[in-house]
């Protein structure tokens, strides 16, 4: 499987902070915001990524990452012109993608968890082995403000409602999405809905339609963090300071990760701490074991 982050848009809802600097290049307490769902991505077993934003803002990009074989991935980069909806990630990254299974995580999110990595990982083997695609669910007090699914007593998901009136659930659809290679296909073949967008309910719907979708359930112990409003990105910079400092453990470090999922090895982490030093992450992991 592949993996793509969708960091465009002009982050209007941030101006004046996204005037000059992407919104998923702010730090989220002690790191950029885009190390975030990338860990999501490598957390996943996913090496291969595809980073597409704007025209402006990629080169930034490029220059935070680079190829990625400092962390054992092979990361490339796609522009994005215009924001034309959700969908078209996989139009854009259809050469990317090839004849592979894809996941899309949108570059605002964060997602917190002591089972995510196996939570992901699961999502992975059921796209592989059940040919389904597999979408997150969170529990929600305001569902009227979100896409909204529900589903059976085997996660199958039921119907999916865009900002409903009346929610048939609590559970927001959140941006996190594991699809087979037939989403490229789809995301093609959509219409582009009454704001001019290919959305990706669209693409959802075809596969409610089909009988496969499947809804993962992220419940009790997990967190969803949406840093798209200047309220919403203080408070995932608290919530990351004070789960850091009680736990004495790093939230989404890209570097750690890829040390712990075998990416890289002792050597290269160092190699890595060494020009952090200074600053308490680069101690950190140096004091990895």
């Amino acid at each position: 499987m592949k993996g793509i982050i969708l960091a465009g848009g002009s982050g209007t809802r941030l101006h004046p902070l996204t005037q000059v600097v992407s919104k998923q290049l702010l730090p989220v307490y002690d790191k950029p915001m885009i190390y975030y769902p990338l860990s999501v991505l490598m957390l996943s077993g996913i090496t291969e990524i595809l980073i597409i934003s704007t025209p402006h803002d990629l080169p930034n990009f490029e220059r935070l990452f680079g190829d990625g074989e400092h962390l054992g991935l092979s990361i490339n980069y796609k522009v994005q012109p215009s924001p034309d909806g959700l969908a078209q990630a996989f139009i854009l990254g259809e050469e990317f993608i090839g004849d592979e299974d894809v996941c899309l995580v949108l570059g605002d999110n964060i997602f917190y968890g002591a089972g995510l990595p196996k939570m992901l990982q699961n999502s992975v083997q059921t796209v592989k082995d059940e040919e389904k695609a597999v979408v997150f669910g969170y529990y929600v007090d305001d569902p009227e403000r979100y896409g909204v699914a529900d589903f059976d007593n085997d996660d199958n998901v039921t119907s999916i409602e865009e900002k409903p009136t009346n929610p048939r659930s609590n559970y927001a659809v959140v941006g996190l999405y594991y699809y087979p290679n037939s989403v490229v296909k789809i995301a093609k073949g959509i219409k582009p809905s009454a704001r001019g967008e290919l959305e990706i309910t669209s693409v959802n719907e075809e596969y409610l339609n089909k009988k496969q979708l499947k809804l993962q359930v992220m419940s009790r112990g997990y967190a969803w963090l949406d840093t798209g409003t200047h309220e919403a990105l203080t408070e995932a910079t608290e919530f990351v300071k004070v789960i850091e400092k009680r736990t004495s453990l790093k939230i989404s470090c890209i570097e750690e990760i890829a040390y712990r999922m075998g990416y890289i090895d002792r050597k290269q982490l160092e190699k890595l701490a060494t020009p952090l030093i200074k600053s308490g992450y680069g101690e950190y992991l140096m004091n990895l074991k």
